[in-house]
């Protein structure tokens, strides 16, 4: 809970879940150096490049981000995301080789596979994911166990930014750390390089985690960044309105942290949730077969939320937190059917390193 508005300084409740992302990283022969090989089976997408190429494209994408950072709209967003599938990858793999002083010449001949069981742009981390398996698998692989959490959550987060444009740095903190997080940026201004996320870690193990299901609504047709992108064009128009959007959003996201940590009352949780999803329907993010979707889960006594950006036009708009006092009567509810259950357990590891 807090998508969208801790991006403006309000805090956020996050888990991370337990369907993995794996970056496999191995060596070419000798003859193959200076070259990468990137799988993404999940894309169907499998390319050969060189690493001048993939720095190359690190550099046009950060210089691409920064353009876009200073005058924030849609069109900009679309332009730095542009179409190629490896686009995040390649961000993120060039940024971590930068950091650690590779040269196109010397760098070794890569094989990079990804394998994840996260649906793709639909809410639930998978770019963030990509980003800290790659960076910090990297880092790994080259033997570099001197880098730090916080410089692995900053390389991290600025591929993030080439494939979301202005994220607030809560999913690849998450992904890195794993467990529950009350995040907050301690800057309101999206496109500002400073104000680092600032994050306490609460416990894993409070029951009302427990009673959320998370479903698959279906994959929404735009990128999380244009989403992002379009409510800040939305907030820009009328910033006092927005503003007193992201305090109730605020005060709910603090009410529900509230919840964790003390004995649950159910009549609250459901009207914390329900606020929370009035406040992402306001924004225009949750589109309408959604919306009567949340309308059949609060008629039958529950309560459901987005969770992550959503999405401007539908009909999916990713993944959607559902609560009742009871999970198995959400179980059984008909109108659920069609819809993914995803059994997944909130708050679960972070980043992990194999070895093989």
């Amino acid at each position: 809970m807090g998508e969208h508005a801790v991006v403006y300084g309000r805090p956020a409740l996050v888990a991370a879940i337990d369907l993995r992302l794996r970056a496999r990283f191995s060596a070419l022969p000798a003859a193959s150096r200076s070259v990468v090989e990137i799988d993404l089976p999940g894309l169907a997408h499998r390319v050969t490049v060189t690493w001048s190429e993939v720095l190359a494209y690190a550099r046009a994408a950060r210089d691409g981000w920064a353009a876009y950072a200073a005058r924030p709209d849609l069109a900009g967003f679309l332009e730095l995301r542009g179409d190629d599938p490896a686009h995040i990858v390649k961000a993120a793999l060039g940024e971590i080789a930068a950091a650690l002083g590779e040269e196109a010449g010397s760098a070794p001949g890569l094989s990079l596979r990804l394998d994840s069981e996260l649906p793709i742009g639909a809410g639930f981390g998978s770019s963030a994911a990509a980003a800290v398996a790659i960076v910090a698998g990297y880092a790994a692989w080259r033997g570099r166990d001197d880098l730090d959490g916080q410089t692995i959550a900053r390389l991290a987060l600025e591929a993030e930014r080439r494939q979301h444009g202005l994220p607030s740095g809560v999913d690849t903190t998450t992904s890195l750390h794993g467990g529950v997080l009350w995040a907050r940026r301690p800057h309101p201004s999206p496109g500002s390089r400073g104000g680092e996320l600032i994050c306490e870690r609460l416990a894993a193990d409070a029951p009302l985690l427990g009673r959320l299901r998370v479903y698959h609504t279906g994959t929404p047709p735009e990128a999380t960044g244009a989403v992002v992108a379009a409510v800040r064009t939305r907030r820009d128009r009328d910033p006092a309105a927005y503003e007193r959007l992201f305090d109730r959003m605020e005060a709910a996201t603090r009410g529900l942290r509230a919840e964790l940590g003390a004995a649950e009352r159910p009549e609250r949780v459901t009207a914390l949730i329900r606020e929370h999803q009035a406040c992402l329907e306001a924004l225009g993010v949750v589109p309408e077969p959604v919306r009567a979707l949340v309308r059949r889960v609060e008629a039958a006594g529950g309560a459901a939320k987005v969770s992550g950006a959503g999405s401007l036009a539908g009909p999916g708009a990713g993944s959607l937190l559902v609560y009742h006092a009871d999970p198995e009567a959400a179980a059984g509810w008909e109108h659920l059917r069609p819809f993914a259950y995803l059994p997944v357990h909130l708050g679960a590891a972070g980043f992990r390193r194999e070895s093989s």
